[in-house]
Formats: structure tokens, sequence, C-alpha cells
């Protein structure tokens, strides 16, 4: 079943200042991600919810331009498409803040951690750190994205939204089962929010992946508002919960709060 186009609602507007078709190339953009590297027009148009033609404007609009490759069947992003997200990176001092952090955090656990912001129904990671000498990370590449309603990092930012807010984006959202404890019915995640707002932390325990499990506290501005989200990703069969809550935990909240006085 074809996708709706993600921005429809704003479409429906008919605001003479709004470029319908600039928002369409954008949106086929969006469609490439660490699961979809190497897309048919066919493939794009049933994940953005467009006309086959329209899609094939876009990608060769974008081939011409030197943003996308064409081998005669799949469409892939060129390195010219890191422009424009080093633009942002370049232009934000959040993460020359957070990624020393990283580092120490990394360091002293021997495990990938991140930092993730929500953008719209999912979360897309800003930074993180790698111990080198571990073969595998379970950590999405900086840029790489996760529905938030499953997440870790989502649930710590979602639960400090009013609740009404919260609900609103969870119903909005696309939630596949993707394991057998994947929570996906909205009393349930709207339970789960609840519990992370009281207890300050989210576990995921093999929820967005098999044998994938995560710990995070939310980032806090001086003004004491959540910005973004602060995690450790591991190998289930490595960690246990017990000793991400005793031995992750303080060192995530730690910091968590020198954090607080350098995030604007």
């Amino acid at each position: 079943m074809k996708t709706k186009f993600p921005y429809a609602a704003i479409l429906a507007e008919q605001d003479p200042e709004f470029i319908a078709g600039f928002a369409k190339g954008l949106a086929v953009i969006e469609v490439f991600g660490d699961q979809d590297q190497r897309l048919t027009i066919s493939q794009v148009a049933e994940r953005v919810g467009l006309e086959r033609a329209t899609v094939r404007r876009c990608l060769l609009t974008l081939t011409r331009l030197g943003y996308a490759d064409y081998d005669g069947k799949f469409f892939s992003l060129t390195p010219r498409m890191l422009r424009l997200g080093y633009a942002y990176l370049s232009s934000t001092p959040f993460i020359s803040i957070v990624q020393p952090f990283l580092e120490e955090l990394t360091r002293k656990t021997g495990e990938t951690s991140a930092v993730a912001k929500l953008d719209g129904t999912q979360i897309v990671y800003l930074a993180r750190a790698m111990d080198p000498a571990r073969a595998l990370t379970v950590s999405r590449s900086v840029g790489g994205r996760l529905p938030a309603y499953g997440a870790s990092l989502g649930r710590v930012i979602l639960a400090s939204w009013p609740e009404d807010q919260a609900r609103a984006l969870l119903e909005s959202a696309e939630r596949p089962k993707v394991t057998d404890k994947t929570l996906t019915a909205i009393p349930d995640l709207m339970a789960e929010l609840a519990r992370v707002r009281d207890q300050g932390y989210s576990i995921n325990d093999e929820e967005t992946g098999q044998g994938l499990r995560s710990i995070a506290v939310p980032l806090v501005d001086g003004a004491g508002r959540v910005t973004a989200g602060l995690n450790i990703g591991v190998v289930a069969r490595h960690v246990s919960v017990e000793r991400m809550l005793a031995e992750f935990l303080p060192l995530m909240l730690d910091i968590q709060r020198r954090l607080r006085q350098l995030i604007a």
C-alpha cells in the first residue's frame, strides 16, 4: 500500500508561498536511509506517496545535479548530499559541546554512546562515540533515524511533552511490531512514557531489534527544557539490564547534570 505523502496536509493549504515541487524533492531524498540505500523509481514512489512520473523527475533532477547516481535501474545518493547535512552540523554548537562527553562515556563503559533529537515521528542521531576496539556497534550512524515510539531516545524526549501532544504524535506515527517485545498500542506506550517520566530514564529491551538493548536519559538545557536524549546501546547477550542500571545510568546522569549548564 502506498504511503501518504508526508507533506500532504501543508500541500492542501494551497499556500502560494509554499513550493510544492521543492517539498516533493525533499521528501524523495528523505526516503533513502540505512536500510534503503539503492531504490528503484517504483520503490521510492511507494514509500513517499507520489506518482511515479513525479518521483522520476525528482530523481533525475538529483542525478543531474550530482546528488544521486543512477545505474539504469537503481538510484542511490552520492557524497555530495553531505553538503546539506554538513550545513546543519557546522552551524550548531550543540554537537561540538556533547561530543567530548560521548567520548568520555564510551571510554568509561566500552560501549557505543549517542545523542539524538526528535524530528517529526522519528529520532535522528546527531553525534556518537564508539570504542575502536569493538568490531560490533549497535548504534545508528550520525544522520540515521529510528521511529520514536519504540526507541529509548525517543521515549525520554516524548516523556517530557504534555500528554495530549505525546499521544497525538504517537497516534500519527506508523507503529510496526518489530519484535515480540515491541509496544505498539497507544495505552501501553502512554503508560511507558509515564514510567519514563517518573524514573527519569528509559530502557529499551529488544523492542527495536532482536538482541539489542539500550538505556537513555533526557538532556536538559539551563531553562529546564528537554532538548535531546543521550543513550548507550549494547548487545543484549553481553550486557544485562541490571548492569546498565548499576554501572551506566550513574555515569549518564552525571553527564546530564554537567551538560545542563552548557546547553543553550
